[in-house]
C-alpha cells in the first residue's frame, strides 16, 4: 500500500503541473482528491491493514493529501498569473499611438449671425433686452397701437392662452421696446433678441417657432434717413460690401411712416427662384418711424422726442448671412449640415 501511495503521490504531482487551465486542474483535483477519487480510494482500504499499521499508513495519506493540496493551490495561482499575462499583453495601450481628438460642439449658424448682430448694435451703443416668451396682449398689442380687429390679433395667427386675449406666446419681441420706453430713461437704443411664436405653415422661408431681433431707438430729431442708414450698415455689416437692398413702403400700427425692407436673394441674385418664390428677393425686416400714439401711451411727448423701430426675422438673416436654401435645415438638426459651420 506505502508503494501505491507513493506512486500516486508522483503520477498526481506530475499530473498537476502539466495542467494547462483550471478546467483541466479541477478535473485532476477531483480524480486524486475527490470523494471518488484515488487517494480516497486508499483509504478505504486501510480496513485491511493491521492496529499498529493504520495510524502510519494514515500518517501517510494525511501528508500526500496535503502535498497534492499544495501543488493544487500552487497551479492555481500559476495558471492565474498567466492568464491575467495573457490579458494584458491582449489588451495593452499603445501609449505612442495618437490619441483621438474629441469632437467639440460649436455655435448653430442661426446664433453665429445672432451674436454678429448683437457686436454690431453694441458697437453703435445699444443695449441688448431679453424678456419673457409668455407675454401679455396689452404689451403685445394694445400698447403697439394694434386695437381689436387687427389681423395679427386673430386667433388664426396667434397663440392665446385665455378666451379674453389677455395672455399669449408673444408674437413678436416689440412688447421689450414697451418695457424699455416704460422704464427706461431717455434716450433709448436697444435691441431686444428672442423667440416668438406665429401660426404659419412651415415651408422655406416659415415656421411657427422662430427667432426675431426688434430694435429701436428714441431721441431728439431721430428721421427716416437715420433708420435706413442703419439698416443698411447693418446689411452691409452681415452680407459684406455692396449688399443690394430695396426698401418698400408698408403699414405697421406701431409705426408711421412704415416700410419693409428686402436683401436681393443669395440663391438666385435676383433672378428668381423657390427660395424667395421667385421674386429675387427675401424679406428681412419691417421698420418704420415709432407711432406718436404709441409715445403718448409710453408718456413720451411725440413733439420733442422721435424713434424709430424695427423687427427682423432672425432665421431669414441667417439663411441670407450663410447662403442657406431652406429655413428648415435651421431647425432640423442634421449634423451633415451643422458640421459646415
Amino acid at each position: 500500500m506505502k508503494e501505491q501511495i507513493a506512486k500516486i503521490k508522483a503520477e498526481a504531482l506530475s499530473a498537476l503541473e502539466k495542467a494547462a487551465d483550471s478546467a483541466a486542474l479541477d478535473e485532476l483535483r477531483v480524480k486524486y482528491l475527490g470523494k471518488k477519487g484515488e487517494l480516497t480510494a486508499v483509504l478505504k482500504q486501510m480496513g485491511s491493514l493491521s492496529a499498529e499499521e493504520r495510524p502510519k499508513m494514515g500518517q501517510l495519506v494525511n501528508e500526500v493529501k496535503a502535498s497534492l493540496e499544495a501543488a493544487v493551490e500552487a497551479q492555481s495561482k500559476k495558471l492565474e498569473a498567466a492568464a491575467l499575462e495573457h490579458r494584458l499583453k491582449k489588451e495593452a495601450l499603445d501609449v505612442t499611438v495618437p490619441g483621438k481628438v474629441p469632437v467639440m460642439g460649436h455655435k448653430h449658424p442661426m446664433y453665429i449671425a445672432l451674436d454678429e448682430i448683437k457686436e454690431i448694435f453694441i458697437g453703435m451703443g445699444f443695449t441688448v433686452l431679453d424678456g419673457p416668451e409668455i407675454e401679455l396682449g396689452e404689451l403685445n398689442f394694445d400698447r403697439l397701437n394694434a386695437e381689436p380687429g387687427h389681423p395679427s390679433r386673430d386667433w388664426s395667427d396667434t397663440f392665446y392662452f385665455d378666451t379674453d386675449e389677455r395672455v399669449m406666446l408673444r408674437s413678436q419681441t416689440s412688447p421689450m421696446q414697451v418695457r424699455a420706453m416704460d422704464s427706461m430713461e431717455l434716450p433709448i437704443r436697444i435691441i431686444a433678441p428672442g423667440r416668438v411664436y406665429r401660426k404659419d405653415e412651415v415651408d422655406a422661408t416659415h415656421s411657427p417657432m422662430f427667432h426675431q431681433v426688434e430694435g429701436m431707438v428714441i431721441d431728439k430729431n431721430v428721421t427716416m434717413a437715420d433708420l435706413k442708414g442703419t439698416l443698411n450698415l447693418l446689411a452691409e455689416e452681415l452680407f459684406g460690401k455692396g449688399t443690394v437692398t430695396r426698401f418698400r413702403p408698408h403699414h405697421f400700427p406701431f409705426t408711421e411712416p412704415s416700410c419693409e425692407m428686402d436683401v436681393q436673394c443669395h440663391k438666385c441674385g435676383g433672378v428668381g427662384c423657390p427660395t424667395c418664390k421667385g421674386e429675387g428677393w427675401i424679406e428681412l425686416l419691417g421698420a418704420g418711424m415709432i407711432h406718436p400714439r404709441v409715445l403718448e401711451m409710453a408718456g413720451i411727448d411725440p413733439n420733442e422726442w422721435s424713434g424709430w423701430a424695427f423687427g427682423m426675422g432672425l432665421e431669414r438673416t441667417a439663411m441670407r448671412r450663410f447662403k442657406i436654401a431652406d429655413l428648415r435645415l435651421i431647425f432640423e438638426n442634421d449634423v451633415r449640415f451643422l458640421e459646415q459651420f
